[in-house]
């Protein structure tokens, strides 16, 4: 086993393309994930188990927000879980090619994961806000179920989108570039505001109730117009590699 420095090395070696990521996660997560990734190799923790700890992160922090009344501090203490949780999210990745113990289970146990995040931390705004809210009127207590329906529907829309894309394209000569293409630095800014790690930003606003409120719309409707253009783009490079 080498020291950290080598790891880390190795594991900048083994990062997928920076192709359609965020600078957030770039810039932010990535290399936090990196350094997760290489304590986790020291001290002899499988790419699961490292899934199993950000879980643990997510879970605990989303956890609070339905149960506890919110409050700056409070904000503080979710923002730290689901971030920490998110680095973690991105670790496992890392690990499993840096030690080639990657496999279907991995990517599975990560995929339910994420999905099980996506649907819980949205339920926990709901139950924070018929719990501890004022608010205007009963009609905002759709907007988490609005925010729900827009990132379960984006998530396994991409899946599918990737996994059908794969299939379509097994058949087919690879392009000369390998598929990777340019890395658009404007694409990477455009991505920030449907950045998971971004989205957390907003529970630092816990302790204002009308700014959380807001922000937290605001970012309903930006995933919404995003999910509008992700649909319309995979289903037209879906189109493009139809086989008539």
């Amino acid at each position: 086993m080498g020291s950290t420095g080598t790891v880390l090395r190795e594991l900048r070696g083994a990062q997928k393309t920076a192709k359609g990521v965020s600078l957030y996660s770039r810039h932010v997560n990535r290399p936090a994930g990196r350094v997760l990734a290489a304590g986790a190799y020291r001290v002899g923790l499988s790419p699961n188990q490292v899934t199993l700890v950000s879980a643990a992160f997510t879970f605990a922090a989303i956890l609070t927000v339905a149960l506890a009344e919110p409050s700056w501090a409070l904000g503080v203490a979710v923002y730290a879980g689901l971030a920490v949780g998110f680095a973690f999210d991105s670790a496992d990745g890392q690990l499993a090619r840096l030690t080639g113990k990657g496999g279907p289970d991995g990517e599975w146990l990560d995929h339910v994961v994420d999905c099980a995040k996506m649907i819980l931390v949205h339920t926990a705004v709901l139950v924070s806000f018929h719990r501890f809210a004022e608010l205007p009127s009963d009609v905002w207590l759709l907007l988490p179920l609005g925010f729900l329906f827009v990132a379960v529907l984006t998530f396994c829309a991409g899946l599918l989108r990737e996994q059908l894309g794969k299939a379509a394209a097994a058949a087919r000569p690879a392009p000369a570039d390998g598929g990777a293409g340019p890395v658009s630095r404007v694409r990477a800014v455009a991505l920030l505001p449907a950045d998971y790690g971004v989205f957390c930003l907003v529970f630092l606003l816990s302790g204002a109730p009308g700014p959380f409120l807001a922000g937290y719309a605001a970012l309903a409707a930006v995933h919404a117009l995003f999910l509008v253009a992700f649909l319309t783009k995979w289903f037209r490079e879906l189109r493009a590699l139809r086989v008539d």
